[in-house]
């Protein structure tokens, strides 16, 4: 079919609501000796995007086997991810540091807002997952969320555009987050020994180096290890806060930098938030939780090196359960005893010296990985343009090798920048949660269910969704309301937080030697 002609639309019965998660009995599996998927079809939204499906004559019939059998002989695969390696890779990206901010988010919440706000936020991303997965379904040769951004525009290029863009520099945030913290660790850990801005260089130079390897599947090993450390360090840190005798800072007098509160008294904790909790404290705890949940950015990349993506589900749900059970737990039980006082984020920070030391150590494999995996995407999503089609993107070439390193290297050298002009740790979650989260945690996947409903019914589809779908529809329209809400008051909340902490003094200047350890 050529580019700008409408796919086909499959007559469907009136009151029906079509899409494969919707449907229990939708396990079809991609077989990899037949060449075929088995399962309900799938519509597509429109043609697939000029140069995304090289070598094959037929774009619109493309499957999954098609693509696996272009790469059959290259020396290096990309299509090889079973599920378990990629539920390592969801593992290692949501099981993360984010997760010492949930004790600071419920005591600015209250504990009961705090764990409902972490179910239905769950809930929500479990949801949108889900449609990002059977839009990949729909269109197997989609490499990155950029190309899904084009295709829900209509194949507009700026929308293209303006994905790449914000897909960049969201993974490039997130990498100098890990930057920063990395940063704080070795500051914590060694009592602040050299500048604050070595220590940053340090950790890098440490990250570009671990993410060389080109492929998920070889990530995936670093993965497994980074999600059981980071497992460790939050359960010692949970067991830490309830066995100390009084949190840091006990009696120390003076206010919290981080609730406010007076540094006074034994460790309370409140079931709802506190008296004078204000609209930009409030937003900034609720970003804090949704930023660990959101992900949904790197869905596209994960599914597109699977050998099966109709695996991918098995993934999700484990992910998912996983989550809930750990941040809430460890949430709730760190933040009740050490207390709105003297809760800290990260909440290493409200661990007496010795037990922050060893808890927090033990964080070391996700302050580098974590970073690692979204330069990883970032470079593949340059990598593949720049190459796609060539020999140096599928062969050992030291043309290939050397601009992939390129490429690695301006990702962490802009996460350095990054880490050093904006030095906090909680203000910078929330900035991320608003910008960037707004459009590919919800406002995306809002779009993309609708226009896979109006491919599946054609026109007048509105009218011929029933009550089932009607009620979807209508949770669509309220997810792409909930990203605009991020993007424009949680933006406003952000920035407006930042102001206060540079004015209250609880940051230090850019590029600056100060201790900024826990």
């Amino acid at each position: 079919m050529a580019l700008g002609e409408k796919s086909e639309i499959v007559d469907l019965p009136v009151g029906g609501d079509r899409g494969l998660f919707d449907d229990p009995s939708s396990t079809g599996a991609y077989d990899t000796e037949k060449n075929r998927t088995d399962g309900p079809k799938l519509n597509r939204i429109g043609p697939p995007l000029k140069g995304s499906i090289p070598q094959v004559s037929d774009a619109d019939s493309v499957d999954v086997g098609t693509l696996v059998e272009l790469e059959a002989g290259n020396a290096i695969q990309y299509r090889t991810c079973s599920w378990p390696k990629t539920a390592a890779l969801l593992f290692s990206e949501y099981i993360c540091l984010a997760i010492m901010s949930f004790p600071w988010s419920y005591a600015v919440l209250g504990l009961v807002p705090g764990l409902i706000l972490t179910v239905v936020v769950a809930a929500l991303v479990l949801y949108t997952s889900l449609v990002v997965w059977e839009f990949c379904l729909r269109h197997p040769e989609v490499r990155d969320v950029c190309d899904i951004g084009q295709m829900l525009f209509w194949g507009q290029s700026w929308a293209w555009y303006f994905t790449a863009v914000m897909f960049l520099l969201n993974n490039t945030f997130i990498q100098g987050l890990h930057v920063l913290v990395g940063a704080k660790y070795l500051n914590t850990i060694t009592g602040h020994s050299a500048c604050t801005v070595a220590f940053a260089v340090i950790v890098t130079i440490i990250c570009f180096i671990v993410s060389l390897p080109r492929t998920f599947s070889t990530l995936a090993k670093l993965a497994t290890a980074s999600a059981f450390f980071t497992f460790v360090s939050v359960l010692l840190a949970t067991i830490f806060s309830g066995i100390q005798t009084h949190p840091a800072l006990y009696n120390a007098g003076g206010l919290s930098t981080t609730t406010g509160v007076e540094l006074t008294g034994e460790p309370s904790f409140k079931a709802l938030p506190l008296a004078g909790t204000t609209f930009v404290g409030g937003m900034s705890a609720f970003l804090n939780i949704s930023y660990t949940f959101i992900g949904q950015i790197t869905i596209p990349s994960f599914i597109a090196e699977m050998k099966n993506p109709r695996d991918f589900p098995k993934a999700l749900w484990a992910v998912t359960i996983a989550e809930v059970i750990v941040f809430g737990l460890v949430g709730a039980v760190v933040y009740v005893y050490t207390g709105t006082q003297y809760v800290t984020t990260p909440a290493f920070g409200s661990l007496t010296p010795v037990y922050k030391k060893v808890a927090f150590s033990f964080m070391i494999p996700t302050l580098i990985f974590l970073g690692v995996l979204y330069a990883s995407v970032s470079a593949r999503f340059v990598f593949f343009r720049l190459f796609d089609g060539t020999r140096h993107k599928s062969s050992h070439t030291v043309i290939g090798w050397s601009a992939w390193a390129g490429i690695l290297a301006a990702t962490w050298i802009a996460a350095f920048l990054i880490a050093e002009v904006i030095p906090f740790f909680s203000d910078l979650l929330s900035l991320m949660s608003s910008l960037f989260d707004s459009f590919f945690g919800f406002i995306f996947w809002g779009v993309a269910w609708i226009r896979m409903r109006r491919a599946d019914y054609g026109p007048g589809w509105f009218g011929r969704l029933g009550l089932g779908g009607h009620l979807k529809l209508l949770l669509n329209v309220l997810i792409i309301l909930t990203g605009l809400f991020f993007l424009t008051a949680g933006t406003y909340a952000s920035v407006e937080s930042i102001i206060l902490s540079y004015q209250a003094g609880d940051v230090g200047s850019v590029f600056s030697c100060a201790d900024d350890g826990l």
